[in-house]
């Protein structure tokens, strides 16, 4: 039976899509400036050089900065793929055809009975939340990956298994999409994927695996729910620093190992619950692969040592796929990752020097924003 979403068009859904990514590609092209430092600086500097390292056949290895898995690559050589444009115009058009990619997927799976474009309205209206730095980095190009695995999901396994093992290769996150999969079919596929390409980076670029130690040596970073104690320490006399660290922003001083390894530890606590709930499910129905995957994503994003604000966007694209499902309970935390996102640009790239002064406003901003990550993962 032909659903009311099925027959109402689409027109307004599209050109909320257009009017809104046209605004992120007027920022990003410098038409208008936003608020803040320049988030389009790591494409213009930071991928540009590992471009030119990748280029010559292996990875960045003197550079602690790059903590990506090996297919990342891939992503970063992508402007390539444009040589009319700049480096940085390329990018960022790619970005948006991967954010377009995104909604197609959406509306396509929508379109099946028991389904509602609601999900693809939290991709319309979440992604500009952000601001332009969704388009200033590739993991809108990951989440293209990943919302594309979870619509194959149960019809497809196969499908579904090799594209989270690619994404688990771009940036490690895609691998929890196999958090709720119960077919072996989608396992044996993840397995198979990412070892081969494992091993075809492994043995045709030097360094494959390097980032494994970058990530290891990573601190707490000023954004991170951990950051949120040294925030308020120093108002009480903490001695620590706040200091450019593998890539982010992060603080160092005493204690700072401690609360990193609580992060990690309630990461493994964390997985040991999914893990937990993964033995002891009996009833799984279709909602319950996206379902999960956002629940594990938002696991992982909540305790992890740091929380980046394109971390956002995976939260977003996985709330979406999980409310184009009629019956999907994932409302609420996905109305909270909305909110959070918009606090999220608040604090970076708007009021970020607040952040990193750790004055009043910087701190209430970050509690709240993370108050309702983690609320949202309750």
């Amino acid at each position: 039976m032909e659903t009311k979403d099925a027959r109402r068009s689409p027109a307004c859904l599209l050109a909320t899509w257009g009017v809104t990514r046209a605004v992120l590609l007027l920022f990003v092209f410098g038409v208008y400036v936003f608020p803040g430092p320049d988030v389009t600086s790591d494409v213009s500097v930071i991928y540009r050089g590992w471009y030119e390292v990748l280029r010559g056949g292996t990875f960045p290895l003197d550079d602690v900065t790059w903590q990506y898995p090996p297919a990342a690559a891939l992503a970063i050589l992508s402007p390539a793929l444009l040589p009319f444009l700049s480096y940085a115009h390329a990018f960022f058009v790619l970005a948006f055809l991967a954010d377009l990619a995104v909604l197609a997927s959406l509306l396509w799976h929508s379109g099946r009975p028991g389904r509602s474009r609601r999900g693809a309205w939290v991709w319309v209206a979440g992604v500009p939340l952000l601001g332009p730095t969704v388009y200033a980095r590739y993991d809108v190009m990951v989440t293209a990956v990943a919302v594309a695995a979870l619509v194959a999901g149960a019809r497809h396994p196969r499908l579904m298994g090799a594209l989270a093992a690619f994404g688990a290769l771009l940036k490690v996150w895609p691998a929890l999409l196999l958090a709720g999969a119960v077919r072996r079919r989608a396992w044996v596929s993840a397995a198979v994927t990412g070892a081969v390409l494992a091993a075809v980076f492994a043995v045709s670029m030097p360094g494959a695996f390097a980032f494994l130690t970058f990530q290891r040596d990573r601190g707490t970073e000023v954004e991170s729910l951990g950051g949120l104690v040294f925030h308020v320490a120093r108002h009480f006399g903490w001695h620590g620093e706040v200091l450019l660290n593998y890539g982010s922003i992060e603080f160092l001083g005493p204690y700072v190992p401690e609360v990193s390894a609580a992060a990690l530890a309630l990461t493994a606590a964390a997985f040991g619950w999914l893990l937990l709930w993964r033995l002891r499910a009996r009833r799984l129905t279709p909602r319950t692969l996206a379902d999960a995957a956002f629940t594990a994503v938002l696991l992982f994003t909540v305790t992890s040592r740091v929380i980046s604000p394109q971390y956002l966007v995976w939260l977003i694209g996985t709330a979406a796929v999980c409310l184009t499902h009629r019956a999907s309970r994932m409302t609420p935390p996905a109305l909270l990752v909305l909110a959070a996102s918009f606090l999220t640009v608040l604090e970076f790239p708007v009021g970020f020097a607040h952040v990193v002064a750790s004055d009043w406003y910087g701190t209430i901003l970050l509690l709240l924003r993370n108050a309702l990550l983690t609320t949202a993962a309750l």
